[in-house]
C-alpha cells in the first residue's frame, strides 16, 4: 500500500463507518443528527492521521502483509485511533478556550453561534461545551465501536484489548495532569515532560504502534523497542508542538498565535525559560508568571517570544528534540522490525519531529 494513498484510505474508512452510524442517528431527532455531521465534519476536516500511519507501520514492520485478508480489518482498527484523537481535541479545545482548529471554529464556539443566532434560551457558551462535551464522548464510544466492528480475528482482538485500554486510560490521565498543572502552577520541567509522556507520546506514536505490534503478535523484545522509540518520538513530538503553539504560523498551524500562552499551558518551552529567568533574570521570570494564561495582546505574545528565545529556552527544546529523534532512531536500527518498517518508521518520526503544523 503506497505511503502517499494511507490517509485517503483512513479517510475512506472512517466515512463507511459514519454511514455506518446513519441507521442509529437518523431516528433519534431532535437536532442529533446534525450535531453528528458536525462531529463527522471534525473528524473529517484534514488532520495529519500520525496515529493511524504509526500504527499501520508498526504493523507493517512487525511482519503485516497488506495484501494480506486481515489487511482490512487493520486498516480499520488504525482508524479508528482518528476517533480517540477528535475525543481528545473536542474536549481540549473546552478546557482551553480554544476559539479555532484547523482553521475552523472549535466544536464549541460553533455550537454556542448556531445557538446565539437561533435565539435559543440560556447561555450560549454554555449550550456550545455542553454539545461539545456529549460529541468528544461519542466519539471516544464510537472508537470502541470501530474496532470492535473491524472484523478482526478472535486471536488479534485478545491482544489489543489491554493496549487499546491502557492508551484510553493513559491519554485521560495525561490531561488530568495538564490541567492540574495549570490550577497548582507547576513550573518544574519534570512536571511538563510528565504531562507530555502521558498526554501526547503514550497515545499518539507508543501505543498505536504497540496497537499494530500487537495485530500482527510480535514477540516481546519488537514490542518494547517499539514502545521506547514511540516515547522518544512522542515526547519529541510534543516538544515540538510546544515550539509551534508560541512561534508557529497561524495559517499554517489553524490556531490562533501564542495559544499556548494565553491558555496557560506549563509546557516544557515555558518551564525552561521560568528557570533560566529564575537563575538569571528576575525581571523576565516576574513577567513570564504574571502572563501565562492571561489575556494577551498580539504585542504581549511577541514580547514573550522575545523573552523566551532570549532566555536559551528554544535552543534548549531544539536540543532535547534531536536527542530524543537521536535515542529513538538508534533503538529502531536495532530492533527486530522489517526494513521496510524501519524505513517507514524513520520518515514518519522524522516529519513528525521537525513537522511546522
Amino acid at each position: 500500500m503506497p505511503a502517499a494513498l494511507f490517509p485517503d484510505l483512513v479517510e475512506g474508512a472512517l466515512r463507511d463507518f459514519f454511514v455506518s452510524r446513519i441507521e442509529l442517528v437518523e431516528p433519534i431527532g431532535g437536532g442529533y443528527p446534525e450535531a453528528v455531521t458536525a462531529l463527522e465534519s471534525f473528524v473529517l476536516r484534514g488532520g495529519k492521521r500520525v496515529r493511524p500511519a504509526f500504527a499501520w507501520n508498526g504493523w507493517l514492520g512487525a511482519g503485516g502483509d497488506p495484501s494480506g485478508l486481515d489487511a482490512p480489518a487493520v486498516l480499520r482498527v488504525c482508524s479508528a485511533l482518528e476517533l480517540v484523537q477528535a475525543c481528545a481535541l473536542v474536549h481540549d479545545d473546552i478546557i482551553d478556550a480554544s476559539t479555532t482548529r484547523r482553521g475552523f471554529p472549535t466544536v464549541h464556539v460553533e455550537f454556542a453561534d448556531r445557538h446565539r443566532a437561533s435565539g435559543w434560551r440560556g447561555r450560549p457558551e454554555q449550550f456550545g461545551a455542553a454539545v461539545a462535551i456529549l460529541l468528544g464522548d461519542l466519539a471516544l464510544a464510537w472508537a470502541d465501536d470501530m474496532v470492535r466492528e473491524a472484523g478482526l480475528e478472535p486471536a488479534a482482538t485478545a491482544r489489543i484489548a489491554p493496549v487499546w485500554s491502557a492508551m484510553r486510560t493513559e491519554v485521560l490521565g495525561g490531561q488530568f495532569l495538564d490541567i492540574a498543572g495549570e490550577v497548582s502552577a507547576d513550573e518544574s520541567v519534570p512536571a511538563a515532560m510528565r504531562v507530555n509522556r502521558y498526554k501526547t507520546a503514550a497515545y499518539t506514536i507508543e501505543r498505536p504502534l504497540h496497537l499494530g505490534a500487537a495485530l500482527a503478535g510480535a514477540d516481546d523484545a519488537l514490542i518494547t523497542a517499539y514502545r521506547e522509540f514511540g516515547t522518544d518520538i512522542g515526547l519529541a513530538f510534543q516538544l515540538r508542538d510546544d515550539l509551534l503553539g508560541v512561534f508557529g504560523d497561524p495559517e499554517v498551524t489553524g490556531k490562533p498565535s501564542g495559544d499556548d500562552l494565553r491558555s496557560g499551558k506549563r509546557t516544557v518551552l515555558y518551564a525552561l525559560a521560568l528557570e533560566s529567568a529564575d537563575a538569571r533574570d528576575p525581571g523576565a521570570a516576574r513577567l513570564l508568571r504574571e502572563s501565562i494564561g492571561s489575556d494577551l495582546s498580539d504585542a504581549d505574545v511577541e514580547r514573550l517570544r522575545t523573552v523566551i528565545t532570549e532566555l536559551g529556552a528554544v535552543e534548549r527544546v531544539e536540543r532535547r528534540i534531536a536527542a530524543l529523534t537521536d535515542t529513538a532512531l538508534a533503538t529502531l536500527d536495532a530492533s527486530g522490525a522489517t526494513d521496510e518498517g524501519k524505513a517507514r518508521l524513520r520518515a514518519a518520526a522524522l516529519h513528525a519531529t521537525r513537522r511546522a503544523a
